[in-house]
């Protein structure tokens, strides 16, 4: 799953510019979902405090979810991580967050102008767009394209610079690419690394209800060391032979 985020002030053309960027996505064959980031503090889907679902948030349901004929919506009584949001995105090819600042991802910054980009500037920014992108060429080094004039070539941007999802690995637990998490995912944007050079992505792989575990090397080499040892003494064990094991 590649992650990128659309940010800018209100109006600047952060929706805009998401929708066409799904659509040009879409029609290449990518699986595209969006994350939507409200700043409104008093925001509830569920507003009609006589309606039923209220009534059993009210009662104590920890999850309440309503099914229509068109539309299955699950509320949760708090403001979840986002990091546990993407992962009910698990098969998708890309997910475009909208208004959101609190995960370190590729991010495209829409806006009216020049001072609208230095209130939203950030280390992970890769490219310009928005209303002022009609007027610039780029700005301290990003390109700047218009949605709305070439979505195609912002297609193509995203597609060479937005990477898989990394782990938010602890940095006392794994360095093994020579930096944390954030560092490295900045190191991709830039081109002086490769999203597989992440050791998250090699090595054992652990999945639990078909979504992907990462774990830091030390795990996985507990956990082939303890299976090795094992496994060594049955008989059919061959060195160099391919192992997989499942729990049902």
């Amino acid at each position: 799953m590649k992650v990128f985020s659309v940010i800018g002030v209100s109006g600047s053309g952060k929706t805009t510019t998401i929708a066409c960027v799904i659509r040009a996505l879409t029609a290449r064959g990518h699986r595209v979902g969006s994350v939507k980031e409200i700043h409104f503090e008093e925001f509830a889907i569920d507003t009609d405090p006589a309606g039923n679902t209220a009534r059993h948030r009210r009662a104590g349901a920890a999850l309440v979810t309503a099914r229509g004929l068109h539309e299955t919506d699950v509320l949760f009584p708090a403001m979840l991580d986002m990091r546990k949001i993407l992962s009910f995105y698990e098969g998708f090819d890309y997910v475009v967050l909208e208004g959101v600042t609190d995960i370190p991802v590729p991010t495209i910054v829409a806006a009216h102008a020049v001072e609208d980009l230095e209130e939203k500037w950030g280390e992970f920014v890769f490219c310009v767009s928005g209303r002022l992108a009609e007027r610039i060429a780029g700005y301290r080094g990003v390109p700047a394209i218009s949605a709305l004039a070439d979505a195609e070539g912002l297609a193509d941007l995203i597609e060479r610079k937005v990477y898989a999802l990394l782990p938010d690995f602890d940095p006392d637990c794994c360095t093994v690419c020579g930096s944390d998490c954030r560092a490295f995912g900045l190191r991709i944007l830039r081109g002086e690394a490769k999203r597989e050079d992440c050791v998250a992505g090699r090595g054992v792989e652990l999945y639990v209800d078909g979504a992907r575990i990462a774990m830091v090397p030390f795990v996985q080499n507990v956990l082939r060391g303890a299976a090795l040892g094992i496994i060594r003494e049955l008989d059919g064990y061959r060195e160099g032979a391919e192992i997989a094991i499942q729990f049902r």
